[in-house]
């Protein structure tokens, strides 16, 4: 399905708003002043902000994991370990950004407390996503529990940047590369 470029316009538009902001404290006028359109036009392409919210969302998700792999690879190349460790320099070089205000889908999850709600359902849905990756990453380096190993650099990760974002502690990032290093060594190790 083609995306108009209105609809295009009020994700974008929404998706700065909603990151900078918060969800809650953004309403639908400010967006659509931000695009220069009406409610009415505003109702041909989205039944609320409910339903831009989710639209944001998913766009966030399918770019994050995009452009996360690419970061990895490129930081990592093709040695196996290597790609692992680059998990980390990738959240560094994110951490690091002007713009960055958070992680985006755990700041979804903070406003959006209950697990039932389709905001916070969809943030998780983000996370699995990216332990996903992270675990096929363990695999392809050999490690003896590509599972554990996955969930153990993930938590690492969510530290760096809940840690980085909310002390400023520039070396949240290494100090979790250097544990996930030794987590990592480990899991190698216990394969061979």
């Amino acid at each position: 399905m083609s995306t108009s470029p209105t609809r295009q316009r009020l994700i974008n538009a929404a998706s700065q708003r909603f990151y900078r902001d918060g969800f809650r404290e953004v309403g639908i006028d400010q967006i659509l002043n931000d695009v220069g359109i009406s409610k009415t036009a505003f109702y041909k392409h989205f039944q609320s902000k409910d339903d831009l919210m989710l639209a944001v969302m998913d766009e966030q998700d399918q770019w994050l994991r995009e452009h996360f792999r690419s970061m990895v690879n490129k930081l990592g190349g093709s040695e196996p370990r290597a790609r692992l460790l680059a998990l980390f320099d990738a959240v560094d070089q994110i951490v690091r950004l002007d713009e960055f205000r958070g992680c985006f889908f755990v700041n979804v999850a903070m406003e959006f407390p209950l697990p039932h709600d389709p905001a916070h359902v969809a943030a998780a849905a983000n996370k699995q996503a990216m332990q996903e990756i992270v675990m096929q990453l363990a695999r392809e380096a050999g490690a003896d529990c590509a599972e554990k190993l996955a969930k153990e650099l993930m938590l690492l990760m969510e530290g760096a940047y809940v840690t980085r974002h909310v002390t400023g502690d520039e070396e949240a990032v290494s100090t979790a590369r250097d544990a996930a290093a030794v987590l990592i060594d480990r899991r190698l190790a216990s394969a061979s």
